[in-house]
Order: C-alpha cells, then structure tokens, then sequence
C-alpha cells in the first residue's frame, strides 16, 4: 500500500512524499480511510505510530474537497479543531498540518497557554480553517468571546488520556457543549481507562475502532529540521 492508493488529493501526496514517506503506517493504513469516509473512530496507538499523520492527511482532504465555512462574523469559520495534552504536542501537530497543507489554500493556528493571547486572537479574527489547541487557553479565548465554534466539522481528542490524567476533563466537556451535535469526532489514546471509555461513548457514534496498532518508526523515517540536524520526526 502506498499514500497513493489512500485516494488523497494529489496535492497532499505530493506533500508526504516530499517529506520522505512513500508507506503509510499501519494506523494510517487503516484510520485514513476510516476518516475519509465520514465516520467516527476511536482509535489506541502509542506515540510514534504515526498517529498524527492519521488523521491529519483525511482532515486535510476533507476541508480542501469542501467549501469554507463562514463565522458569526462573517469570517472564515473553524472547521477543524484539535485538542492535546501540551503545547509542545500542538505545536507539532499544528505544523504536520501545516507541512502536509503546504499545496493547498487552508489556514492553520496553534493556541496554547503561557504566551500571550493576542497573536492568538489575531490569528482567529483573520481567519482559520484548522485550530490546534490545549483545552484551558481555548475556554479562555471562547469565554472572552474571542473564538467561535460553531462551524466545527471534526473533532480530534489527541492523547485523549493524558488530557484527562492531567485535569482537563471539566474544560473539555464544557467545550464539547460549544461545539454543533452533528460533526464527526476522532479519539485517540494509548490505553482505556474507565473514564475513557465514558468520554467515547459519550462523544463517539457508532465509531470504527483501531486498537493495539504500536510499531514505531525506525532510523529510516528520519527528516532534516530547519537547523540542518536530523533527528526523529513524528507523522
């Protein structure tokens, strides 16, 4: 199998292989069509499976065969959101999008806390088709009437057990209840625990499930940074 053989539009193939990746992993292998299809999914995989590329090349197909949305105030409306654990975890995942999106018109941002909220608030008065984003600083910019979510298409819950093993459950739920009822919503974890289990079956309908899919990348799946240094990188 291939990237090809995903059906993703050429321009986010052309992205993936620029980046040295001509096999999809086996998550990829099977949430990428999963995703493609409309369908919620729920899937367990460790980090360095590959995860992010998972769901992050079907979302960008998505929103790049669809129209934008239009916000409250007229501007171009979120149709993509993400929420991590960490801001180091958005920033990457925020830049996977923006490094497979690099063919295609579709606006990206991270929002984190610990830095200041107004290029943030820039961000998303100019316009985004995609946020990714740790839970608190999100509920802070929604409840200061900064952030409209009302055009949300997908969910992702990423390392949806670290976010709650690190307290973020309440900011979660009352994001969940910003967000429309009909969306298709992605949750990722590395185990399932009761409290897990509540948040999907809460959340997910009727979703394909993933599980015990873990094979790490080898010293071959390595790309060069901006600083010249090789080092691991993360799908």
């Amino acid at each position: 199998m291939t990237f090809e053989t995903l059906k993703l539009a050429p321009a986010i193939v052309k992205a993936v292989l620029e980046q040295g990746y001509t096999t999809p992993t086996p998550i990829q292998a099977q949430a990428i069509p999963a995703v493609l299809a409309g369908g919620d999914l729920l899937g367990g995989a460790q980090t360095g499976t590959g995860k992010t590329a998972a769901f992050a090349l079907p979302i960008l197909h998505r929103l790049a065969m669809s129209r934008s949305a239009t916000n409250r105030s007229g501007g171009t409306g979120i149709r993509a959101l993400v929420l991590t654990p960490t801001r180091e975890l958005a920033a990457q995942v925020e830049e996977s999008f923006r490094v497979y999106g690099k063919y295609l018109q579709l606006k990206s941002t991270v929002i984190f806390g610990g830095v200041g909220m107004n290029p943030q608030i820039d961000a998303l008065r100019r316009g985004v088709d995609i946020v990714v984003a740790t839970p608190g600083r999100l509920l802070d910019l929604q409840q200061q009437g900064k952030l409209d979510l009302s055009t949300v298409q997908v969910l992702v819950l990423d390392e949806a057990d670290r976010m709650l093993d690190m307290g973020f459950i309440h900011d979660i739920k009352k994001l969940l209840a910003l967000l429309p009822r009909q969306k298709q919503s992605l949750l990722f974890s590395a185990t399932f625990s009761d409290d897990i289990r509540e948040l999907a079956q809460g959340l997910l309908n009727n979703p394909a499930s993933i599980r015990h899919v873990t094979p790490r990348y080898n010293a071959s799946h390595r790309s060069r940074t901006r600083s010249g240094a090789l080092k691991r990188r993360r799908c």
